[in-house]
Parts: C-alpha cells; structure tokens; sequence
C-alpha cells in the first residue's frame, strides 16, 4: 500500500508516517518544514514539497497513492477566523477533491476533541454530544472540515475521521513544551481544586488507531472516532510527574478560577485592541482547558476499528522526557 502523510513536519504526522514505514508502506510526505523530515527521508519516505493551498498542487500530490492520512491543518487558540479556515477548511478540501480527482481510495482525517469544548467538564463523552456552539474557530473549523470529508463518501470515497485528546510521546512540541516553558517563567498555577481528571493519548496509540482505520472494513467507515489511552488521569499529577523528571519543582500555584478567567477574559479584550491583535498570555480557553474534567468514551472505536490502547501514558511520558534530555532542553 501506498500512502500519503500530509503535516509530517508535525508531530503527530511525522509519528505516523515514521510508524508506517516500519510496517512496509510505501510512505509519501508533505509538510511545510523540509528540515523536520530529513529523519524519515532516510528512511524511505519521499518527500515531495509544496502548499497545500495550492488546489492543483494537491492533485499532483495525490497521484499514484491508495489512501490519504490527512494530518495538515492550523492549529492554536487565537487568530482571525480566516486563517483557521483556509487552515482547517479550505486545505481539506483541496485534498477531497484531490483523492477524488485521482482515485484514492480511501482518506483518514485527523480531527480534533476541541470540537466538545463549550468549557464545562465533560466525562466519557460521545462522538455525537456536539456543543450549541463552538467555543473558538480552531473548534469550528476542524467540525466543518470533518462535514467536507463525510461529504465526499456519495462521491465514493471512503473516510474515517479521528478525535484524539492530548497526544503525548518523544516527539511532543506543544502541551508539556509549553507547561514546562510556564513552569520555568514561574507562570504555571493549577486553576481551581486542581482534581480535574483528563484523557491523554499516547502517540503509540494513535498510531495503531491509524493504522486499523487504514485497514477497516466497510462498517467502520463513515464515521468519526474518539481515540484516547482510556483512562483519564489527574491532570496535576502527570504535569508535577513530568517537572519531577525533568528535575523542576512541582507546580504549587494556585489561583481561583473565577479569577483566572476574569484575567483572561481581560486580556483578550486588550489584545484585540492592540496592533496586530498580539495573543495574550492567558485565554479563556486555556483557563477552563486547565481546570475542567474532560475525558471521551472509545467504544465506538474499541467495538468498529478493534482499538485496543497498549502504550501506558508512564511510558509515553518518559519518552517525552529522554528526548528532552537529549536534546538539551532540561
């Protein structure tokens, strides 16, 4: 089989793409940064450079392989809608209709939980318990670039979309980077009671559910998937067993959660008013992301796909951590 990684200068597109080399695919790749996939040159991946908002592009892209792993997209809390949506909209579609055009056969699309978030606690929650409204355009915008693959399946294409929440593993450069970054500025505090409990996925996880999407049967597909570890966790204690392992003291801050959210809600409305609409240090988002209890049901994907979690997140934290020893960062 030959596949095409879209985002595997990322860390969950290049997680994949390196798994799926190790497996035999023939793996083609794409992303915006040539230097963050020399890795998977060396092992076989080609390598084919080129924006993804460029419709024709895409095309060529596609040709000549059995299915898309689509991982591209913008990412991040704050920004004009617009960029989220040529991001998360306007490039998705650009590769439905490239596998359409080229008959590829079938398109796996990483998605995102932050279409639930409306900033109370959820547990256990369903594929199908969509909030009134979106608490942001990243959130809005990964759900209608989900509706533009599910569009596609009259035309023929098979799809399967995935939800996974907090993707951690070696190659992480966004959730602990930033609370250890937070920690080091003195700036990290838990916000509330600090005994909110949260899914987490190890990128080993991920991986295996990728890979049973890429071989699914026909009653798998069509739908969209709530991957996780399956246990929630506390979530202080995973932050404070991170900072212990990479020698940094615990996180004893403690701030209520009406007045971090108050402070937030603050600085976002100064920053709209400052040139170039500069991000705040602290979102409402952020705050209630923190301090809520949030975890998904994977039934639906234990029962279709036959996901199984087998990495324990200890395991997938502790790679985090020696390869940010070795790289020098602690």
């Amino acid at each position: 089989m030959t596949i095409l990684v879209t985002g595997a200068s990322g860390f969950i597109g290049g997680e994949f793409a390196r798994f799926a080399l190790q497996q035999g695919l023939s793996v083609r790749i794409n992303g915006r940064r040539a230097e963050a996939v020399a890795g998977l040159r060396v092992l076989g991946a080609e390598y084919v450079e080129g924006d993804l908002g460029d419709a024709a592009f895409v095309r060529e892209l596609c040709q000549g392989v059995d299915a898309v792993v689509h991982c591209a997209g913008a990412v991040g809390v704050w920004g004009p809608y617009a960029h989220f949506h040529h991001g998360n909209v306007t490039v998705t579609e650009h590769v439905v209709d490239a596998c359409l055009a080229q008959g590829v056969r079938r398109l796996l699309h990483l998605s995102s939980p932050s279409v639930y978030f409306d900033g109370r606690s959820h547990v256990g929650i369903r594929e199908d318990q969509l909030p009134q409204r979106f608490s942001d355009h990243y959130g809005r915008t990964k759900y209608l670039a989900e509706q533009r693959v599910f569009a596609a399946q009259a035309a023929g294409l098979e799809v399967l979309a995935f939800r996974p929440r907090f993707v951690t593993g070696a190659g992480d450069t966004s959730i602990f980077p930033r609370l250890i970054d937070m920690q080091r500025r003195g700036r990290l505090a838990i916000i509330g009671e600090g005994r909110n409990q949260v899914d987490f996925t190890s990128v080993e996880n991920l991986n295996q559910a990728l890979f049973l999407g890429l071989q699914a049967e026909e009653q798998a597909l069509g739908r969209v998937y709530n991957i996780s570890d399956g246990q929630p966790q506390p979530l202080w204690d995973v932050v404070d067993y991170v900072m212990r392992r990479l020698d940094l003291p615990p996180v004893t801050r403690r701030v209520p959660y009406a007045l971090a959210y108050a402070a937030a809600s603050l600085g976002e409305t100064v920053c709209r008013w400052l040139p170039g609409q500069p991000e705040p240090p602290l979102l409402r988002l952020g705050v209630a992301v923190m301090a809520r209890s949030f975890s998904l049901d994977i039934s639906q994907a234990r029962l279709r796909l036959g996901y199984q979690p087998r990495d324990a997140l200890r395991d997938s934290l502790d790679a985090f951590c020696a390869a940010w020893r070795a790289r020098g960062d602690a």
